[in-house]
């Protein structure tokens, strides 16, 4: 049975063919019912019978008696009723026996009767009649042999009820004996031909009950609409298609009969040859094919299809035309493009992935042209994104990471390609020669962009960024070189204070060695205790005495010398050493802090870094039950920065160190973002001013004098204490006490100390006005002018903040040190020797060899013999005092 013979009997009713049920006779039943069985031709043995008394009548030249005509008659009525008998068969017979006996009337009782008639003839003739009778037995025999074939029993039975009236009429034991080595043969012929018949009946049902099985299985395959079938003509036109197509096409697989296969498909998947040539081809070659991958024309989603085929020959070889199948193959090629995206692409953000930006920049570099190779690549790494993961959690970061994202195909456009290599890290490509104002007003575009505010939900979240362009061929002509340099340029723009961008220059090579070298370095001061804290004095404002000290954290470089925390912070929280450092810290601290007089507090600085990390509070409760000091006498101080995330964590984090008891204090207060905000959600009881304020308060028309007037009020407004920091005159220091500042702190009373000075400090009492600075300092005067600096013979640019008679404070980049000898160039002609007595980062303080005299004129002039009167308006000077 073929599918498509099949298929077709199915095509109008949509359902698959019966499968005979259990009810159905089986093969043991039906081979008898096969043996037995009385043929509807089995009537054209009544003419033979007729015809058979021609020759008879002519050998006799008599007609045959009434009996024996009248037995000729029943025999052929018989005869011509074999349709009768063969439904009588059907549909009464229920066993071999019944029909056997259905038989024996239908067949073999016509044939005796035949018999009996031509016995009776031959009887009323005599002896010489005996051939004409045989000869009419013999040939209703012969008749009954052809039209009885393969049904031994039906046959057997004929032949012996045909001749046993002849045997029995001629008496002869002859007879008997042929008559019954017939019947024994006949008989086991017919059982033979019985088996063989069953065995034969058993294979083929047998054989029926495998291609059903197999059809069942296709017609089940082709339901599932995974595979399907088809067939053409020799012409390629559609002849066969499994039925679900017709749901792909939207109208009956009939109407797609007769239309040419190729016109089912587009495209293949190579998108260069069409499925039409490719299918064309194997037809016209009569060439079988496999798996040609096609698109299908057919409305709706998209669809990809992979069929195969084979040619159809007759038995002489003649093409006849292709059958084959199709199997769907879209989900799978969509998984593969899927598979591409994501090796091409970032799951994430929908950006170009490392891989494919790198490709990218190769494609351009290798260009055939040169003016072809060149372009700008773009370095931007997120600032505080780490922040964002740490408190709002890692939802939120993916979220700040499609936003920024979306934003960078907003600034970019057209002009190149975005994509993300790394955690916060992204690149932009631009292809072709771009002037580099046009890429620094790009740049500015992304900052500006990228520091907006982000939405997250009921949440927001700022961050920042920083960028490092670099531009081919000038800054490289490889892919490496290039991204280094970029790199470079990123890490300048970070170094320079963040939210900036910066172009490659080849002095970044220096510098890049130098912050390794310096990283490394930290490192080892970190495992060997190479950090100390120094500590400045907190003084109370009314009483001039000192409550606390700020711990500050230095570094004694063996080659740079005493290095700021400005210097190596930010690179111990790049590197990831600040959370080992800041503990450290706050132990050390609160160590120091056991032999200090419990008047006396600390106050410790905490990075943002420190803050997100869920430990703190157990750190802090294991640092002062270490040192066994009370928690009142802790004070953290803590910078907006911590509030940027908004984080819930950020109100546990606070809640939790208030229940310990420690103080909190907001330093650097106004130079941030919303600090007015903070100061109502977090339950702080220190506001430190930061000292960009206290620069220039006193000047006439400035408005930071307001300014503080209002911070102050604030905080005596919410019942917390303000620090004024860095106050280094005194008119800062009259100005910040008229105002109401609590606490005072800055060089006006001390600079940040060693703890063995702290400690010596401390031993001559905590007046601050009787500590040898303050009561007896002479007066200071704030000016701001450039000098030069001498020392070792190597001169550098230095920039005087603030002068006495017997010293001045300097800001001095360099490697000077305490202790060495100066030489101050004030102007041409001259110069003032002085001796480092300390250093704080870039500031140090000087002490003249003579005293000198503030005078009035603008310029410095050689030494005098006298103090003259400053005119009004002028600004101080120096000279030296004559002796």
């Amino acid at each position: 049975m073929s599918v498509e013979t099949g298929t077709q009997e199915r095509n109008a009713a949509h359902a698959p063919p019966r499968v005979p049920s259990a009810a159905a006779p089986s093969a043991a039943a039906y081979v008898p019912n096969r043996v037995f069985h009385i043929p509807g031709y089995w009537a054209f043995i009544a003419p033979v019978m007729a015809a058979g008394l021609v020759p008879a009548y002519a050998s006799a030249r008599a007609l045959p008696v009434a009996a024996a005509v009248l037995a000729v008659l029943v025999a052929m009525l018989i005869g011509v009723s074999a349709k009768v008998f063969a439904r009588l068969e059907r549909e009464t017979a229920r066993n071999a026996g019944q029909r056997a006996v259905v038989m024996l009337l239908g067949v073999g009782l016509p044939m005796l009767l035949y018999g009996a008639a031509a016995a009776n003839w031959a009887r009323q003739q005599g002896e010489p009649f005996w051939i004409g009778a045989v000869g009419m037995a013999g040939l209703a025999a012969t008749a009954a042999s052809l039209l009885l074939a393969r049904r031994s029993p039906a046959m057997l039975t004929a032949l012996a009820a045909v001749w046993l009236p002849l045997v029995a009429g001629a008496g002869a034991w002859q007879g008997w004996c042929i008559l019954a080595i017939g019947t024994v043969g006949g008989t086991l012929m017919a059982w033979r031909q019985m088996v063989s018949y069953r065995q034969a009946m058993a294979r083929r049902q047998e054989q029926q009950r495998v291609h059903q099985r197999a059809f069942d299985i296709l017609v089940d395959y082709e339901r599932t609409g995974q595979g399907w079938f088809w067939e053409t003509d020799a012409s390629g036109r559609i002849t066969y298609l499994s039925p679900s197509l017709g749901d792909v096409f939207g109208c009956p697989v009939e109407a797609l009969r007769g239309r040419p296969f190729v016109e089912l498909f587009g495209d293949d998947i190579t998108g260069h040859e069409s499925a039409a040539t490719s299918l064309n081809f194997h037809f016209s070659a009569r060439a079988g094919f496999r798996d040609i991958v096609v698109s299908v024309a057919a409305e709706g989603k998209e669809r990809w299809w992979s069929i195969s085929g084979s040619p159809i020959l007759d038995g002489c070889g003649a093409y006849l035309g292709f059958r084959g199948f199709g199997w769907d193959q879209s989900e799978r090629r969509r998984s593969q493009e899927r598979s591409s995206r994501l090796a091409h692409y970032d799951s994430l953000t929908g950006a170009a992935n490392r891989l494919q930006m790198s490709q990218s920049l190769e494609t351009i570099l290798n260009a055939p042209d040169e003016a072809q190779r060149k372009c700008a690549v773009l370095l931007i790494d997120l600032d505080r994104f780490k922040q964002v993961n740490d408190t709002l959690g890692h939802p939120a970061g993916d979220d700040v990471l499609k936003q920024v994202a979306e934003r960078l195909r907003g600034a970019v456009g057209g002009m190149g390609r975005i994509g993300r290599i790394g955690g916060d890290e992204f690149q932009v490509i631009l292809p072709g020669a771009h002037e580099r104002e046009v890429l620094g007003e790009l740049a500015g575009t992304i900052l500006s962009s990228l520091s907006q505010v982000y939405p997250l939900d009921d949440k927001r979240a700022v961050i920042g960024a920083s960028v490092g362009i670099a531009l081919a061929p000038d800054d490289g002509v490889t892919s490496q070189a290039l991204i280094r340099n970029a790199d470079l340029a990123l890490y300048a723009a970070k170094k320079a204070g963040r939210g900036l961008y910066r172009f490659y220059v080849p002095d970044l090579h220096g510098d890049a060695e130098e912050r390794r070298q310096l990283e490394r370095d930290l490192r080892e001061a970190v495992a060997t205790g190479g950090l100390e804290l120094w500590y400045q004095p907190i003084v109370h404002t009314v009483s001039e005495t000192i409550t606390g000290f700020e711990a500050l954290l230095r570094w004694t470089h063996p080659r740079l010398g005493t290095l700021s925390p400005a210097r190596f912070v930010p690179l111990a929280e790049e590197a990831g050493l600040i959370a080992p450092i800041g503990e450290w810290a706050l132990r050390t601290a609160c160590r120091d802090l056991a032999n200090w007089p419990e008047s006396v507090s600390v106050a410790v600085n905490l990075s943002p870094l420190q803050f997100a990390n869920p430990a703190l509070p157990a750190i802090v409760t294991s640092a002062l039950a270490s040192a066994q000091v009370a928690p009142s006498r802790l004070e953290l101080e803590i910078t907006e920065r911590v509030f940027l995330s908004e984080d819930t964590s950020t109100e546990a984090t606070f809640a939790a160190l208030k229940r310990i008891g420690v103080r909190l204090a907001l330093d650097d207060f106004g130079t941030g973002y919303a600090s007015i905000g903070y100061l109502d959600t977090a339950p702080f009881d220190r506001i430190k001013i930061d000292q960009s304020l206290l620069r220039g308060a006193t000047a006439p028309g400035s408005r930071n004098g307001p300014i503080l007037a209002s911070i102050v009020g604030l905080g005596e407004a919410l019942d917390m204490e303000t620090t004024a920091e860095g106050v280094e005159t005194l008119e800062e220091l009259e100005l910040v006490r008229a105002l109401g500042c609590s606490h005072v702190q800055g060089y006006i009373y001390e600079p940040p100390m060693p703890l063995a000075d702290a400690v010596a400090r401390l031993a001559r009492g905590l007046d601050a006005g009787t500590a040898g600075s303050h009561a007896l300092r002479a007066p200071r005067n704030a000016i701001l002018r450039k000098i030069v600096l001498e020392a070792d013979g190597e001169r550098h640019e230095a920039l005087v903040r603030n002068i006495t008679v017997s010293g001045a404070m300097v800001e001095a980049p360099g490697p000077v040190q305490p202790g060495a000898s100066v030489t101050v160039h004030v102007e041409e002609g001259q110069a003032i020797p002085a001796t480092v007595r300390w250093r704080d980062g870039d500031r140090i303080g000087v002490q003249f060899a003579a005293p000198l005299v503030i005078d009035t004129p603008r310029r410095m002039r050689p030494p005098v013999p006298a103090i003259a009167a400053p005119p009004a308006g002028d600004a101080p000077d120096i000279r030296r005092a004559t002796r």
